[in-house]
């Protein structure tokens, strides 16, 4: 038996392959191929696009797959909400789409926008959120180069962004945010009743969650002598709670801890004042709680 995975094609892509070889799954992606291979014999990948991943799970056509929220609610998708797997391309953070007008605008709300063009891809949840407020406005599905459209070819976008630079930059202003959106793994419903493919699911998860919890992290690990080791503790953030074990040398402790990684570098120098010694920094792939 296998499980069918889809792996997001486009701006997710070399994320969510980064994510997976964080939790130790090695995924070759070929430009020839919408079928990438993965170390795992139990696990099928191919390659779908995001704004199409829940569709093809509702369906069936995959067991489990990795989209954004927005893509979920855009296509009213009935899936299985494994996990939220907060990353992204840029900050691995959440996304927001964002409804936006021209600097120059006169519109300030979206009650402004009454019998107005507004252009998006998001096109169906554009449409709930205007219905919500009683607006009626033109939505346009928009191929590409949203931001570019006002205010010659509409009155308004919904685009997604993650710092609003790219708004900025085209002389655009937030006026509201229609969505806010995550990646999450998802499942075909029926494919989560199965166990087998349940339990392969929720091993999956856990690992990529795991890799999550470890962005941005160091391990730390010293040796101090007994009586230095008040200091060497004060010198760590509070609210950590170090391993402390004794070493063969009875007078001797091993300290272990992990902390953000960007503090790391200032740390280091004053454990080495305070007493530490055999100070080793490593990476981390996985952190599971």
């Amino acid at each position: 038996m296998k499980l069918k995975l889809g792996i997001p094609k486009g701006s997710l892509e070399n994320a969510t392959v980064d994510l997976f070889r964080r939790a130790g799954f090695n995924i070759q992606v070929s430009s020839r191929s919408y079928f990438p291979s993965i170390d795992d014999a139990e696990i099928e990948c191919m390659l779908i696009r995001a704004q199409e991943m829940a569709r093809y799970v509702e369906d069936g056509v995959l067991d489990a797959g990795l989209t954004g929220l927005d893509w979920v609610v855009e296509n009213d998708s009935d899936v299985v909400k494994v996990a939220d797997l907060i990353y992204a391309k840029q900050s691995f953070g959440k996304v927001r789409w964002v409804l936006a007008v021209p600097e120059s605008s006169p519109f300030q709300s979206v009650k402004d926008l009454q019998g107005k063009i507004i252009a998006t891809e998001l096109v169906g949840a554009t449409k709930r959120y205007l219905a919500k407020y009683g607006v009626t406005a033109r939505v346009e599905f928009s191929w590409g180069a949203t931001e570019v459209k006002p205010p010659v070819l509409a009155d308004a976008i919904v685009e997604v962004t993650e710092t609003g630079s790219s708004l900025r930059a085209n002389k655009l202003r937030i006026i509201d945010t229609v969505l806010e959106s995550n990646t999450q793994f998802i499942a075909n419903t029926a494919s989560w009743e199965d166990p087998w493919k349940r339990r392969k699911i929720q091993d999956v998860t856990m690992l990529l969650e795991g890799a999550i919890n470890a962005l941005g992290k160091a391990g730390l690990m010293l040796n101090v002598h007994k009586n230095d080791l008040e200091n060497v503790l004060s010198v760590l953030p509070a609210l950590k709670n170090p391993t402390i074990s004794s070493l063969s040398d009875g007078e001797w402790l091993a300290v272990n801890t992990i902390l953000d990684e960007i503090t790391v570098r200032a740390i280091i120098p004053r454990l080495k004042e305070a007493g530490a010694q055999g100070i080793v920094e490593y990476p981390l792939n996985k952190i599971v709680l």
